[in-house]
């Protein structure tokens, strides 16, 4: 069912357990396996309402693909406003006691969906609970995340921090069914609305990526703990809208290096925060210098053309942030107009 006015959207007084709620950008495919999933979860232990916001996809797609998933609220957003902004919207419609955020290249069952919500319901201390992920293929993802530090920001240096780091290393060789990172894939974010709202929902500054980051990094400031379930798993399919073409993967590459210039400003301090600052611009700009170069040259092929596009898109976001004096994404909802 499609509600063209969200604003009109009067929700039922009773209650649901969960709100499975999903952004939604062209990915039609996807979505379709995905609530396929959802179709088949039939059991009795708890009751859940599905919402899908389609960040404004403008492909002539949603009312037809709404006609074949009657049970399905589908809203559609004023823009291409991000991920965080679709998820918040999508709160603001739903009834549930609990909400889950999914990606829509994910497939889900009961067991998974039955022991996050128990977990969550057993222990109020969880802020977040989420579950391993495999590809289609079966292989497990890297599910040991910790939160970004001046040192971990690059590849090398994280790499070099997770051989040394104590509790990184007892997390990697725990046999127990609950780890506990810093931090969970927004693919799957299980969270009572009661923490929701008391971290103060997803952060918009993000127009997309670090946005989970963020959002955990709330819940442990305020005494929460993120919980990984290790004996349950979801399927996620990495991909679907944000590698369509060669620019469109540049646009989500710069989007990831943006991001970490608005995570370091929120949540790093003093002097820390500017060298990281630093760092971070001479390794997007600098470092891409040759690879930028290469593409210029060599358009034809696909991975240098990518790089091309990169730096282009890094040097103008530098300028816009210099002149605007804002870290943020011209793309964020909170961007200032």
């Amino acid at each position: 069912m499609i509600i063209e006015d969200p604003s009109n959207f009067n929700k039922d007084e009773n209650n649901v357990d969960v709100s499975i709620i999903i952004v939604n950008y062209k990915s039609w495919s996807d979505l379709q396996n995905c609530l396929n999933s959802l179709k088949k979860i039939t059991q009795k232990t708890f009751s859940f309402e599905t919402i899908v916001i389609d960040n404004c996809s403008n492909d002539d797609k949603l009312t037809d693909f709404s006609k074949n998933h009657e049970n399905v609220l589908f809203f559609e957003n004023s823009g291409n406003n991000g991920f965080s902004n679709g998820c918040n919207t999508g709160a603001n419609k739903s009834k549930g006691n609990y909400l889950l955020f999914l990606n829509p290249d994910t497939i889900v069952n009961v067991e998974a969906l039955e022991k996050m919500l128990k977990t969550l319901k057993e222990n109020s201390n969880f802020g977040i609970v989420s579950s391993s992920q495999t590809n289609s293929k079966g292989k497990l993802e890297d599910s040991i995340r910790i939160f970004p530090q001046m040192f971990t920001l690059f590849g090398l240096s994280r790499a070099v921090f997770r051989l040394v780091n104590d509790r990184y290393k007892k997390i990697v060789i725990s046999d127990e069914k609950k780890i506990f990172p810093d931090w969970v894939s927004g693919s799957t974010i299980f969270i009572s609305k009661l923490w929701f709202h008391k971290i103060g929902k997803w952060n918009e500054n993000y127009w997309m990526y670090f946005e989970d980051v963020d959002l955990c990094k709330k819940v442990t400031d305020l005494g929460g703990e993120i919980c990984l379930l290790k004996d349950v798993s979801i399927i996620h399919n990495h991909g679907g809208a944000s590698r369509i073409n060669v620019i469109t993967t540049a646009l989500t590459k710069s989007q990831v290096l943006i991001s970490k210039h608005i995570y370091v400003n929120t949540h790093f301090k003093g002097l820390s925060k500017s060298i990281s600052q630093v760092l971070l611009i001479s390794q997007n700009i600098f470092s891409k210098l040759i690879l930028g170069f290469l593409g210029f040259i060599f358009f034809f092929v696909p991975k240098l053309n990518i790089q091309y596009h990169l730096l282009i898109n890094m040097k103008n976001y530098y300028f816009q942030a210099l002149k605007n004096k804002t870290w943020l994404s011209f793309r964020s909802t909170q961007f200032p107009k």
